[in-house]
């Protein structure tokens, strides 16, 4: 295997902020909200009319049940307190994923995870979910990893999403991603720079015991066997109502208060009920935290669903298209750079694997050191379209 290099149609044009984000562990984003201004997790829902069936899915999931900020300083029985994420750079070498129970509905890499990288639940992950959260500031791409273990050297999970930072990208209508709604997590997650800025710009990501077979958008999937319509559908969204007095809370608090009313909450996987989430960082005061637990689920209301899909109803359309993937040279010596061509329809990203993973515009150059089979994806809301072009190495 080579290195991948990119060809004219060069990202840099595009970063904007995504390239300010601070390299490391649990780092600042420096004012980076990923995804676009219109995006669902983006989108100021303070003024969106409420559901109309609001009052049973509050009863469903239990009026009294309180809030629970899933994330804090310090460990709880040896474990961090929230998801970690890391930001790498784009030179950060790109790996290969073992990919295990939900691999038909993954996204193949390979991905730049550090050998490092934080597992949720670390110093000690245990056998919880295990999230890997990977953001590449150059390209701006998102990898996530569920039931993530790194053994002998070689990453494995059950499941991996890759998510354009730059678009409104959807996962296939029924697929899982890193979470059971087929939602990205990290757009989800509360984070201490953003609360030490004044100001969050995203929903939150949430959790109940017990939700629907069924699922709305901007969620692709269900969890469940439960068909009671009162039963909550992943991707519901809540708001904190606006009559909700926040002045008595610190002003940490208010950042996330203001939040809950302006974006919400998206629901995310079943859980624990009314758990937020949030990233683990040792600035975050717990006891302060804490005093969010005084809210409870009747002090929200769910916004309007435009539709919800359940095994009877799911949309169903053509998967994308390619019109074309070539090599150009198709033989080469080793080391000698080859350009990557493809042409693709109605397709919401495309990824090549090997070496390359995920990408934009329409060519890229490799430079294979042994005879390779490249696959290129390209990815809908229906489904995925695959071809491949081996590259002889003489």
């Amino acid at each position: 295997m080579g290195a991948m290099v990119l060809a004219a149609s060069s990202l840099h044009a595009q970063n904007g902020t995504c390239a300010g984000m601070t390299v490391g562990q649990l780092t600042s984003l420096n004012g980076f909200v990923p995804f676009p201004a219109d995006n669902a997790w983006n989108t100021d829902i303070s003024a969106a009319p409420v559901d109309s069936n609001s009052a049973n899915y509050i009863n469903y999931i239990g009026g009294s049940a309180p809030v629970h900020p899933d994330f804090g300083s310090g460990t709880y029985q040896g474990s961090s307190i929230g998801i970690p994420y890391q930001v790498v750079a784009g030179t950060q070498p790109k790996v290969k994923v073992q990919l295990q129970a939900y691999a038909s509905e993954s996204d193949p890499g390979p991905e730049p995870i550090p050998s490092n990288a934080l597992i949720e639940g670390y110093p000690k992950p245990g056998s919880g979910d295990r999230h890997v959260l990977v953001l590449e500031k150059d390209g701006c791409w998102l990898y996530e990893l569920g039931k993530a273990y790194l053994r002998r050297g070689q990453w494995s999970a059950d499941v991996a999403a890759i998510w354009d930072m730059l678009s409104d990208e959807q996962r296939p209508y029924t697929w899982t991603s890193a979470d059971a709604a087929g939602l990205a997590i990290f757009p989800g997650l509360a984070r201490y720079d953003e609360v030490a800025a004044g100001v969050i710009r995203h929903a939150f990501r949430f959790t109940v015991p017990a939700t629907q077979k069924a699922f709305t958008p901007p969620a692709s999937h269900w969890a469940s066997s439960v068909t009671d319509t009162n039963a909550p559908p992943m991707g519901m969204r809540m708001r904190l109502k606006a009559s909700f007095d926040i002045s008595g809370f610190s002003p940490q608090n208010q950042v996330i208060l203001t939040a809950l009313k302006k974006y919400g909450i998206i629901l995310a996987d079943n859980g624990s009920a009314m758990y937020i989430s949030g990233a683990p960082d040792d600035r975050w005061n717990n006891d302060d935290l804490s005093n969010l637990k005084s809210l409870t689920a009747s002090n929200f209301e769910v916004v309007a669903m435009s539709a919800i899909y359940t095994p009877a109803n799911v949309p169903m359309g053509p998967s994308p298209t390619i019109g074309s993937f070539t090599a150009n040279p198709p033989v080469v010596s080793a080391g000698q750079p080859v350009t990557l061509s493809w042409s693709t329809g109605n397709s919401l990203y495309n990824i090549i694997s090997p070496q390359a993973g995920p990408v934009r515009g329409s060519s890229i150059v490799v430079t294979p050191t042994a005879t390779t089979t490249y696959v290129l994806n390209a990815t809908n809301q229906f489904g995925r379209t695959v071809a491949s072009v081996t590259v002889t190495v003489q």
